[in-house]
């Protein structure tokens, strides 16, 4: 299996901080630093594009260091087919703005395995022992 990566630009080639690490830090494509403004998500480049192995889809992930500073990445899908360049969602939920250096590791990249299905629609369903029991349902915290 083999992850192919364009460079868009050389300083944002992604890399593993470990050589067991699941993700590839992904660095911000950015000349300068990136003020983030509160609450207002931002779509930001990678300086990669990719060409997926069969049966995989690739997931942009938040980094646990910029979560810690109040800066979050929505989980993201990159489909198998798509060749531009990845970006990344940053939202800075904290109340003051905060700065994202020019080529900081913003986020990570993961390969997975996707199951494709075949459609069926239906009126109903089969009965388990769940049903529609959803959300605190198992009364647990």
């Amino acid at each position: 299996m083999r992850l192919r990566i364009k460079l868009l630009d050389e300083r944002c080639r992604p890399q593993r901080s470990y050589e067991s690490d699941s993700g590839l830090d992904l660095r911000l494509r950015s000349e300068k630093p990136l003020t983030l403004n509160p609450f207002q998500p931002k779509l930001v480049k990678t300086g990669i594009a990719i060409e997926l192995p069969p049966g995989c889809e690739a997931q942009v992930r938040p980094r646990s260091s910029l979560t810690r500073r109040g800066i979050i990445i929505p989980f993201g899908t990159v489909d198998n087919g798509y060749r531009g360049e990845v970006g990344a969602v940053v939202i800075n939920i904290t109340p003051a703005a905060q700065t994202l250096e020019a080529f900081e590791r913003v986020a990570q990249l993961v390969v997975a395995p996707v199951c494709i299905p075949e459609i069926e629609y239906c009126e109903e369903l089969s009965v388990t022992e769940r049903g529609e029991s959803g959300f605190g349902s198992t009364g647990r915290v």
